[in-house]
């Protein structure tokens, strides 16, 4: 299992669009992936999921990727992620 902070850069949050992109980037990979936030943990594949955690911008989430891919998925998702979820 890897791990690895990052703070959401998106002005609006983790809305509904960039909720989604997060889950499409998260579905590519086999390996489970979770993150944390105010000590609840979401599933990333899960556009429900990611949603009901209310997370806004600046707020700093912790990614986890367990698997056989969890190192390029770890790196995939933090780069979407820092890239602004397409906004």
């Amino acid at each position: 299992m890897v791990g690895q902070k990052v703070v959401i850069k998106n002005p609006t949050g983790l809305h509904l669009r960039p909720a989604g992109i997060l889950c499409k980037e998260a579905m590519q990979f086999s390996s489970m992936i979770t993150f944390t936030f105010r000590g609840n943990t979401a599933n990333a594949k899960s556009v429900l999921s990611v949603l009901g955690a209310c997370i806004k911008s600046g707020d700093e989430i912790e990614l986890f990727c367990d698997g056989a891919d969890e190192n390029e998925a770890l790196a995939a998702m933090v780069s979407v992620i820092e890239n602004g979820l397409g906004e």
